[in-house]
């Protein structure tokens, strides 16, 4: 399984852990980041770079940093990704929103895992034009460990 991690998803294990939804939320992440290259293989792609380089807390950065570095960086064509990230901005997706699903669907994952409710919901909205299933990390936890 191709899977594509956004950012939120990567800094959630360094929220504030008593809030139960983080807690949960970062313990299927890290339970997702330690399956096995027969299970899931991630990809890494420059919006992430980017995304992470924009990070005020230099801390964080540097571990997401770290996993970005643990694995090859996928590389997407400039032109096509251009263009679908304006056809979903154009959907109402916000800026690394677009980007990041752009480059998803660029480099044929099977999902893209995030945390951010408003980007859930936009892309329920939209499922039947994008070309990866978006969903939370806890419930493709559940799928990876049924």
């Amino acid at each position: 399984m191709r899977v594509y991690l956004d950012m939120c998803c990567l800094k959630r294990p360094f929220d504030d852990q008593t809030q139960p939804r983080a807690h949960v939320e970062s313990e299927a992440v890290l339970s997702i980041l330690a399956a096995g290259p027969d299970q899931v293989e991630f990809i890494r792609v420059r919006a992430h770079h980017l995304e992470n380089e924009q990070n005020p807390d230099g801390g964080r950065a540097a571990r997401v940093r770290e996993w970005l570095a643990s694995g090859p960086l996928s590389e997407v064509d400039d032109s096509l990704l251009a263009q679908r990230t304006a056809e979903l901005m154009a959907l109402g997706f916000k800026n690394f929103d677009a980007f990041h699903l752009a480059s998803s669907e660029l480099m044929s994952a099977d999902d893209f895992v995030t945390c951010d409710d408003r980007l859930l919901a936009a892309a329920r909205r939209h499922a039947t034009v994008l070309k990866v299933r978006v969903i939370d990390p806890v419930a493709l936890l559940r799928e990876l460990f049924p």
